[in-house]
């Protein structure tokens, strides 16, 4: 029996009677069977069928409304999946299935492993192993991936299946990986949306969703766009958005038969860019209208709400487009536009119009829609009247409540350009949820630095807390600010470490006083950022930050002179290669009392008001696995009575006065900073977390260049997505992470504990004051 003779089918509905077969089995009869059971009435009949993966060729009797026809290669591309539920899911979407048809070896795609996007090319296409031939006549299609760039690695084969140990594709080891056509996004816009084959009864004049038709009611010719094309029982109909039904109203949806339609081959105004404008709609200001605006068009049905995004030209058109994701499925594609992919977004919710067509949303209802075009406005009109009044403005920070709307997504956050990830990630942590440093947005600059200044509020940090998007061009433009006040030569092409940038910014720049004081010796140092070192002794395998910082500390001679209101750490690792720790702990909290040169402390052991220090005692367990050790005068006297001690070298401590003498002294508290953003590279590319909430999974991930869309003339897609399973990790105790294995660490967790480069802390009490 050859699979070449035999006819597919998708069970979509559960057929009657006692028979225990599940919507998305695939199942098929002979070819010659099916030609001689199809008749007149056959939509009424039945069909022997014979189901995939059963363990009998027995015949089963299925009513044709619970089947749909398969093409053998869409049969494949399905039973590749690993159960009915996920077979009936993709076959009802339809749109990915129908790309990869049109997938080709030698494709470069995005491989989704475990939730990591991985870079790869198409090096096979096929069988992992031969059907039997008994019952099972149909084995699923796959697609063989060898990785590329920094992905080389994370595969789990050299082209060999291990199923049956045939070589079907050679790469180097652990750089290749074969995955089911629901784990592909292709790269490259050409390849995105390849052209699908059109059934063989449908004429050769193919239609697709987009395309400018005329139609024919009572000899009087009609104008539309299509948007479907359905069949049904083997007829092929047109599902067609009029621009004028046969009353002469505008708008509606009609279907004709396909043989009654005619494709325009001079498209006037392609996907639906026929709409007229309304006198309303010329009247709108829109030029503040950008990607990730939420607007309202008129269409024929009435009025349909969306938001841009995707602005630009399309081929064969001179007018700006802009590309909507509409809240309903009123649209005609994915985010394609004649089989070229311009963003993502579900089926049937991409419409694309002229710019001019678009108006803000006039319900108001969404918070980024209130917030985001009536700050625009209000900041457009500052921004004019800015170097008159030398008066800059502000936009608070994106809120816990408001991350969702605002920074989720794709093209959301600081878009990448040009090697400028290290000042996306660092402007991106500093900026998008917290205020700490909004300081130097404001403080009194020299006339030659206000231009960047002026960069940084109003094109960087405005837009990023507005919009949640920032343009690469923006960034293009601080760079060249930095790199024509002659701070280095290279701002615009090379990558930098963020401590550079940030130094120069702060410190050469905005003049911006030093974040951390900190006293060695009786002597007071300033700094904006503060390097982890550690000596050769430490006893750390899997330290926290605040380990780490208390080791550091102890090994330098160090205090603080005050808390900070904003600390940089950087973590112990040298260049973008050599990493100390394997995993780095995050401290969601820094208790820096005592840290501190001079303030109030508590005994470690009964937590009154301590008077000494042993310096000695800092890696004695006895106590605690790290820290520095205060003590009161009872407890240091009972503690250095051990004959192990009596040589340790005590120093008192700095009284305040109001505490020195007193029998009831004011109680105690704590100094603590909070964690809110990490800097974190693996080899050559800067990501960073926000922790943007209180609650333990407030956390988001930020890469600027998660994504490309084209290739040389292309650009960089930035995305945020949430990433709840950082907080899952955190949770754990220590022997638990220890135990975790990087690499199977869920989503991008392993990017925090494994990359970490820069840690920033903030103060929420001392940033009020500074």
């Amino acid at each position: 029996m050859s699979t070449d003779n035999q006819h597919y089918f998708i069970l979509t509905k559960k057929p009657g009677g006692y028979l225990s077969k599940s919507p998305g089995q695939i199942c098929y009869m002979s070819v010659h069977k099916y030609s001689s059971n199809v008749v007149s009435n056959y939509s009424s009949r039945k069909l022997p069928v014979i189901f995939i993966d059963a363990y009998s060729s027995l015949d089963y009797d299925i009513e044709v409304s619970c089947l749909e026809d398969l093409g053998l290669e869409e049969a494949e591309l399905l039973q590749a999946l690993p159960d009915d539920v996920e077979r009936l899911k993709w076959f009802t979407e339809g749109d990915a299935l129908r790309r990869a048809l049109g997938l080709k070896e030698g494709t470069d795609m995005i491989v989704d492993k475990d939730g990591e996007k991985l870079r790869g090319v198409i090096r096979y296409i096929g069988r992992l192993k031969e059907p039997s031939t008994l019952s099972c006549p149909l084995s699923g299609r796959f697609f063989g991936i060898e990785l590329q760039g920094l992905d080389k690695g994370k595969g789990n084969t050299n082209g060999i299946y291990r199923g049956t140990y045939k070589q079907l594709f050679s790469c180097p080891k652990d750089c290749g990986i074969f995955v089911p056509f629901t784990r592909l996004r292709p790269v490259a816009p050409s390849s995105l949306s390849p052209s699908v084959p059109e059934p063989s009864a449908q004429p050769e004049t193919k239609l697709a969703p987009g395309d400018r038709v005329t139609y024919f009611i009572n000899d009087k010719d009609r104008h539309g766009m299509v948007l479907d094309v359905l069949e049904r029982n083997g007829k092929y109909f047109v599902r067609i958005s009029t621009d004028r039904d046969e009353n002469g109203k505008t708008g509606g949806e009609v279907e004709f038969p396909l043989q009654s339609v005619f494709k325009e081959e001079v498209p006037s105004e392609p996907e639906r860019m026929d709409i007229d404008t309304p006198p309303l709609e010329q009247s709108v200001d829109n030029h503040f209208l950008d990607i990730n605006s939420l607007v309202e068009v008129t269409l024929g049905e009435g009025n349909s709400y969306g938001i841009i995004r995707w602005i630009g030209t399309l081929p064969e058109r001179k007018d700006i487009m802009a590309g909507l994701e509409l809240e309903e499925d009123k649209g005609v594609s994915d985010g394609t536009f004649k089989s070229q992919r311009f963003f993502d977004c579900p089926p049937k919710r991409a419409l694309f119009v002229k710019l001019a067509s678009c108006r803000p949303d006039s319900r108001f209802q969404s918070p980024t829609a209130n917030r985001g075009e009536s700050m625009l406005k209000q900041l457009d009109t500052e921004k004019e009247s800015w170097h008159s009044t030398g008066k800059l403005e502000t936009v608070p920070p994106i809120s816990t409540e408001q991350v969702k709307d605002i920074l989720i997504g794709r093209m959301r956050g600081i878009q990448g350009h040009c090697n400028s990830c290290y000042m996306d990630a660092a402007l991106f942590s500093l900026f998008s949820c917290s205020s700490v440093l909004d300081s130097m947005l404001f403080k009194s600059t020299e006339p030659q630095d206000a231009p960047i200044q002026n960069t940084l509020l109003h094109d960087i940090v405005n837009p990023l807390r507005i919009n949640g998007f920032v343009e690469g061009r923006h960034i293009m433009k601080l760079r060249q600010q930095l790199q024509k006040h002659g701070y280095s030569h290279s701002f615009t092409t090379d990558e930098k470490d963020p401590e550079e940038f940030l130094t120069v910014i702060m410190h050469h720049i905005l003049a911006l006083d030093p974040l951390l004081k900190l006293s060695a010796a009786g002597k007071v140092q300033e700094s904006y950022c503060y390097q982890i070192f550690l000596d050769q002794e430490h006893s750390l395998v899997l330290p926290t930050v605040q380990q780490l910082l208390e080791h550091s500390f102890y090994s330098s001679g160090l205090k603080l002179a005050e808390v900070p209101s904003c600390l940089i750490l950087q973590m112990p690792r040298f260049g973008k290669k050599f990493k100390m720790f394997d995993k780095i702990i995050p401290s969601l909290e820094l208790d820096v009392t005592d840290l501190l040169s001079e303030g109030p402390q508590q005994c470690v052991l009964c937590g009154n008001l301590a008077e000494e220090e042993c310096t000695a005692c800092f890696k004695d367990p006895v106590f605690s696995q790290t820290g520095f050790k205060v003590f009161c005068g009872t407890c240091s006297s009972q503690i250095h009575a051990h004959p192990q001690r009596q040589s340790h070298q005590r120093a008192p401590l700095k009284i305040p006065k109001g505490y020195a003498g007193r029998s009831n002294p004011p109680a105690l508290t704590r100094d603590k900073l909070e964690l809110f953003a990490v800097l974190c590279i693996e080899t050559s590319h800067y990501v960073s977390f926000i922790k943007y909430g209180p609650n333990s999974q407030d956390w988001i991930f930020f890469d600027s260049m998660a994504d490309r869309q084209g290739e040389r003339d292309g650009y960089n897609i930035p995305e945020v997505h949430a990433c709840p399973e950082v907080g899952t990790y955190l949770e754990m105790s220590q022997a638990e992470l220890a135990a975790q294995v990087p690499r199977d660490m869920k989503g991008v967790a392993k990017r925090l504990f494994c990359d970490a480069y820069m840690y920033l802390y903030q103060s929420t009490s001392m940033c009020l004051y500074r």
